[in-house]
């Protein structure tokens, strides 16, 4: 970076829930600041699903380079470390460069990961993962939320039972070495090292599944269903990490013929807005006291919402 802005944040970093206008604001930020814009959505990585995991389009992609979407294959599965090592590596090169990194995304655990590091969990052993899928791919999410509630209550009262990969994740890792994840995560280590600064984007709920709805449609009418069905031709694992992209579930079942498609829409849509609300649950209660912004980010408020990226990186503060 730049002499004079030595002192300032090294990074910035957007974050909140799906259509909230965060990949808007992170374009035109990058342009106005000299930024670049690198991905922390966990969907994003993946190459399969450009449209119905919504990556910036070629209007935003024009307003500033962006880094790490499309990098994985679907038949891959991503943690949180992996992408950490992958985001990191980005960013100390965009600053060597003079530029601004601008992490982005919905993953809210991605971003606590790169500021507050990872849990030291030792690896966990391939045949109590093994164990773990094949609960999941024979019971279910509820039954294996279940199973997690009598070893490990604290871990799956947090969780959803219909949040299959962190509750067979935690269950893996009580299995695996008899304590929760919980108790792993308090030793974390490995702080990010440079100044963040961050930013929530909040917006009022009726107005965000407003935005949920039209996104949903919108990717419908972009190829949605014809993106899924080159997904399905590909036989790959449905525990893979690409198969949970929201509303895939609903359009994959109105391919296998279990639903019209006008039941599959309205399943993707509503699909959307639940993982739009677990998203601004976990970033109010997982990463409190950070810069707040109110509202989506659209085209009337770019003006106040650039402002208020600006003091943040230039006091801290929203």
């Amino acid at each position: 970076m730049h002499a004079e802005a030595r002192d300032r944040p090294s990074i910035l970093v957007i974050g909140g829930p799906t259509a909230s206008g965060k990949s808007a604001l992170a374009a035109d930020a990058a342009r106005r600041v000299g930024g670049v814009v690198v991905n922390a959505d966990s969907m994003q990585l993946y190459r399969d699903l450009p449209i119905l995991t919504s990556w910036p389009d070629e209007d935003l992609r024009a307003r500033a380079p962006h880094r790490l979407y499309g990098v994985l294959d679907g038949a891959e599965r991503c943690s949180a470390g992996r992408w950490r090592a992958l985001a990191m590596a980005e960013s100390e090169q965009v600053y060597a460069d003079g530029a601004l990194p601008i992490l982005v995304g919905g993953t809210g655990f991605y971003l606590r990961a790169l500021l507050e590091g990872l849990a030291p969990v030792p690896a966990i052993p391939e045949h109590v993962r093994e164990r773990a899928r094949a609960l999941l791919a024979q019971d279910g999410s509820a039954a294996l939320h279940a199973r997690l509630a009598r070893r490990d209550p604290e871990a799956a009262r947090r969780l959803e039972p219909g949040d299959s990969q962190r509750i067979m994740r935690a269950y893996e890792v009580i299995e695996a070495t008899g304590r929760s994840l919980l108790s792993w995560q308090e030793e974390r280590h490995e702080r990010y090292a440079g100044r963040a600064a961050v930013l929530v984007l909040e917006p009022p709920r009726e107005a965000l599944y407003d935005a949920c709805n039209a996104r949903f449609d919108r990717m419908m009418a972009a190829g949605a269903l014809d993106e899924a069905a080159r997904l399905l031709a590909r036989g790959l694992d449905p525990g893979l990490p690409v198969m949970k992209a929201v509303g895939l579930r609903a359009l994959l079942d109105h391919l296998a013929g279990k639903s019209p498609l006008e039941r599959a829409v309205v399943l993707g849509r509503q699909a959307t807005r639940r993982y739009a609300k677990r998203q601004t649950t976990w970033f109010r209660t997982q990463m409190p006291g950070q810069a707040r912004m109110p509202d989506r980010y659209h085209a009337e408020s770019k003006r106040e919402s650039l402002a208020l990226v600006e003091r943040l990186l230039l006091t801290g503060t929203g």
